[in-house]
């Protein structure tokens, strides 16, 4: 059954080496022969000594071969899922808390507000304060202001002060200038000399009116320039009577006397000021500063009349 070229069953069960398979069949097979057999149809084997090289060129690095991408590494699917799987786990931790709670039992042993936080609600709040706590004086200072009649009065005095040093200043003035022009006699000259030594109320008024016309000077007593109380002091020293320079002094020397009983040269008392009678509600006086001695109605109902001599 050689011819056939089947093997037997022989031949197919036994195994034998591809090396000798391969001889067998080139050394059976002749030139011209038709006969072929199913192993020398099959694919020759690769020989078995190159097999080393094979796996040592598969266990190179894939980076000896130039032009080719390193391959992937297996397995990084893996580590994905899992990086995953950690950050899902971990948010579902953070939300939970949220969607535990429970507003029907906020007010519960678990959920329900501190005591700081019961504190900070805006309704109505107590604190019990120890008795040894005593509460401290608060004192805030006051704030004034001055009004406006307040800086009037003090505008007025200031001008008031102003106008006194003014006439100061010129009252000295006059009265050196009162000292060095008056020669004649002096209230001392005629109190040593009376001129006239018989008294009379006629006569007084008379010597008095003989100096309207001088100036007024304060501090004077002379016939250069007079005041008020030295006008009167001037005139009555003529008849011997001596009167201080003052108008206090001259009204206490005298007797109060009745308006109606009043005659030319009594005295006409006013608070800071005096002067003589003239009669008909009139006074003869010395006034103030840039003023004479004139006659002129009396201008005021505060006075009183006081009479020398009785």
């Amino acid at each position: 059954m050689a011819h056939s070229g089947t093997p037997g069953p022989a031949q197919d069960r036994t195994p034998q080496d591809p090396d000798s398979d391969a001889s067998t069949s080139s050394s059976t097979s002749t030139p011209g022969s038709h006969l072929v057999s199913r192993r020398s149809l099959r694919p020759a084997k690769a020989p078995v000594a190159a097999a080393p090289a094979a796996v040592a060129k598969a266990s190179a690095p894939a980076a000896s071969k130039p032009g080719k991408p390193a391959a992937k590494r297996k397995g990084g699917w893996i580590l994905n899922v899992g990086v995953i799987t950690v950050a899902a786990g971990m948010i579902a931790t953070m939300t939970l808390p949220a969607f535990a709670y429970n507003p029907n039992g906020a007010e519960s042993a678990g959920f329900g507000p501190s005591a700081a936080d019961t504190m900070k609600k805006a309704q109505a709040q107590s604190v019990a304060v120890g008795q040894g706590v005593t509460a401290s004086t608060v004192s805030r200072d006051v704030a004034t202001a001055t009004s406006q009649q307040q800086l009037d009065s003090a505008k007025a005095a200031a001008a008031a002060t102003a106008a006194a040093e003014a006439a100061r200043q010129r009252a000295a003035v006059s009265l050196a200038s009162y000292a060095t022009s008056y020669s004649g006699p002096s209230v001392s000259d005629f109190l040593a000399n009376p001129p006239y030594p018989s008294f009379s109320l006629a006569q007084v008024f008379s010597v008095a009116k003989q100096y309207v016309g001088t100036p007024y000077v304060y501090g004077g007593s002379t016939p250069a320039g007079f005041d008020c109380s030295g006008y009167v002091m001037y005139v009555y020293a003529q008849f011997g009577i001596s009167l201080p320079h003052s108008v206090s002094g001259e009204a206490a020397r005298g007797t109060k006397i009745s308006i109606a009983d009043a005659q030319p040269g009594d005295l006409i008392v006013m608070p800071g000021h005096i002067g003589f009678y003239a009669g008909n509600g009139n006074i003869m006086d010395a006034p103030d500063s840039g003023r004479s001695i004139s006659i002129r109605p009396i201008w005021t109902s505060d006075y009183y009349v006081v009479r020398l001599g009785i």
